[in-house]
């Protein structure tokens, strides 16, 4: 499994090798030994999520403050996602920098997010499957959101959403938020 940093320290796309042949193909989609080597063995998971979609759903952006907060390993079973993660870790020198990738079922790439990180995504293709492993189990009284479209935080989504739900358009702004990272 190949694994690459990103510009903001602590996400990581994982990217595991495939192996084809007429039969179809094989690969490892987690492996708990590699993970843990590449995030210092800090984080467990306890929750598989997954999600359908038609093309242009816009989800996020969300996470859960502490002491509830989610470290997300995500990734697309069928179809296609522009996945972004904001840096809300206040003391951060990349605080409110995004790190945005292309998860495809081709790719099988996994994008690593671990918490102090708001989380969203954007289907590119129609019938999406997305998939995410959790380090905490969901927590309602401890969510947030921040709003998709502001302009601070500036995210090219690539395509322009199809559909956000009424909880996502009214997201705090940027500069009204409070960081508990």
């Amino acid at each position: 499994m190949e694994i690459n940093k990103t510009k903001i320290e602590g996400l990581f796309i994982f990217t595991p090798r495939k192996f084809a042949d007429n039969r179809g193909y094989f690969f490892e989609s987690f492996n708990q030994s590699i993970f843990d080597e590449a995030t210092n063995n800090e984080f467990a998971f306890v929750q598989d999520n997954q999600s359908f979609s038609t093309k242009g759903v816009l989800r996020g952006l969300h996470f859960q403050n502490p002491p509830f907060a989610q470290g997300k390993l995500v990734r697309v079973i069928k179809g296609a996602v522009l996945d972004v993660a904001v840096d809300i870790r206040k003391d951060s020198k990349t605080y409110g920098d995004y790190v945005s990738v292309e998860l495809t079922e081709e790719n099988n790439k996994q994008f690593w997010i671990p918490p102090g990180f708001a989380h969203g995504f954007i289907t590119l293709e129609e019938n999406t499957i997305f998939s995410y492993k959790c380090t905490n189990y969901y927590a309602p009284q401890s969510e947030g959101t921040l709003l998709w479209n502001d302009t601070d935080l500036n995210i090219d989504w690539k395509i322009k959403p199809s559909l956000v739900s009424d909880k996502d358009e009214v997201g705090t702004e940027f500069s009204n938020f409070v960081s508990d990272f």
